[in-house]
């Protein structure tokens, strides 16, 4: 039989995912933003992880964009690709997932596959989804329609580590289809699959790797804080320490994102049902959120040393994207920054070229800056707070500035500056 794949959810997991499939079977795209399926079908990703050109090679090559589910009831397998965020509690939010498994059912069929691929806990997949799934289309899970687990590992922005070039973990509902779905991933993945042994390892190996690397940055930005009090330069530090082979060289800085911010409070979630009271994930949680607060008052303090009355003073903040050279705001903690700064009665500007000034305004609600508006010498300090290329140019015109305005402070958050222009540093 041959197979036609639709993926549920056209955002930086989806998109790239759609392409690369669809260089070798029929694909058709699904999304309940109509704006969105508009900018796909007329050649534009507003995401940036699928390049003009080659969305236009898929477009030819004859995938769909669509908004109604009448366009995917032929598919025999579904793949769900939406996001999974958090509540203002910190607890899973699973509506997204909820509502695109209560989409998929009322187009399931007999022999189909559903393949998730959005983080989750451990048991999601069959606890939450298989019933949503069951209760829509009247089917019964593994005798009539079975389900999978795949889970994403996009790192938005990153041209080098594409969908086809990292190694993807594959599961399924029955052996015998989890072989079908390792099989079909393979068929794309330049970087090889690997089949783990149940859906709910496949969960929780995803959910790990960015708990752990949450936990990681959390001790390097607690060192941050212990060398602040000590007067000591932590890059100093961790360039030093890092002459040794198996030192893993993590950085300070603001932890945001839709994967590192968030991912570790879903295994949490699952692990307080069980009984089990986490410490460290939540300690390195707790320590990450209050980073913004930190570098806020960090650099109020260094005014004040410069002689500058804070209320009603002005501040530059560069870059409110999660991370450099990406257009993706969710979940930035810069944002931390802003609101704390701008609670000492500071007047904040934010320039960013990569992030979209609407979305920013719907998600934030403050203007972001034009380029042509930017005139560093007004502001009495400045924050690099994304480490976007387009800064760099920035460094011989604050250094030319800070020759004649000595009072102006720089702070960097990323260790992207020339140190010889930093106040401070994270």
């Amino acid at each position: 039989m041959s197979k036609t794949i639709s993926v549920i959810g056209l955002g930086y997991v989806g998109l790239p995912l759609a392409v690369a499939f669809s260089k070798k079977y029929k694909v058709i795209g699904f999304d309940i933003n109509n704006e969105r399926i508009r900018e796909l079908k007329s050649g534009y990703d507003r995401t940036l992880e699928v390049g003009e050109d080659e969305l236009k090679e898929a477009l030819n090559r004859g995938i769909e964009f669509t908004s109604s589910l009448e366009d995917i009831k032929d598919a025999n397998i579904y793949i769900v690709t939406v996001p999974t965020p958090i509540d203002k509690h910190k607890n899973p939010d699973l509506t997204p997932l909820i509502m695109a498994s209560r989409s998929v059912g009322r187009v399931l069929k007999k022999g189909d596959i559903v393949i998730y691929e959005s983080t989750v806990y451990p048991g999601c997949t069959e606890e939450v989804c298989v019933p949503e799934l069951e209760r829509e289309s009247g089917l019964k899970f593994n005798k009539d329609f079975f389900v999978g687990y795949s889970p994403e590992r996009i790192n938005p922005g990153d041209k080098e580590h594409t969908v086809t070039k990292i190694l993807k973990v594959t599961s399924g509902s029955t052996p015998e289809i989890a072989k079908e779905i390792d099989e079909l991933y393979a068929s794309i993945i330049e970087a090889g699959t690997h089949l783990a042994p149940s859906i709910k390892v496949a969960e929780a190996a995803k959910v790990i790797e960015n708990s752990q690397r949450d936990i990681n940055i959390a001790f390097v930005n607690e060192l941050a804080l212990i060398f602040d009090k000590l007067g000591i330069d932590t890059n100093e530090v961790l360039e030093a320490a890092g002459t040794k082979w198996n030192f893993l060289k993590f950085k300070p800085g603001l932890v945001g994102g839709h994967c590192i911010g968030v991912d570790p409070y879903y295994l949490t979630y699952k692990a307080k049902e069980i009984g089990y009271h986490p410490e460290i994930i939540l300690a390195g949680r707790r320590l990450n959120d209050n980073m913004g607060i930190f570098v806020a008052n960090k650099v109020v303090k260094l005014m004040i040393q410069k002689g500058h009355t804070i209320k009603g003073s002005k501040v530059l903040v560069l870059g409110i994207t999660f991370k450099e050279n990406c257009p993706d705001i969710r979940n930035s903690r810069v944002i931390d920054v802003i609101r704390e700064l701008q609670d000492f009665g500071i007047s904040v500007d934010v320039y960013d070229p990569w992030a979209d000034k609407e979305e920013v305004k719907r998600e934030y609600n403050f203007d972001l800056m034009e380029n042509g508006q930017m005139k560093i010498e007004n502001y009495d300090a400045v924050v690099l707070a994304v480490a976007h290329n387009e800064f760099k140019e920035l460094e011989s015109e604050i250094k030319e500035i800070k020759d004649n305005k000595k009072d102006l402070v720089v702070y960097d958050i990323k260790d992207f500056f020339y140190k010889n222009i930093v106040d401070g540093r994270l």
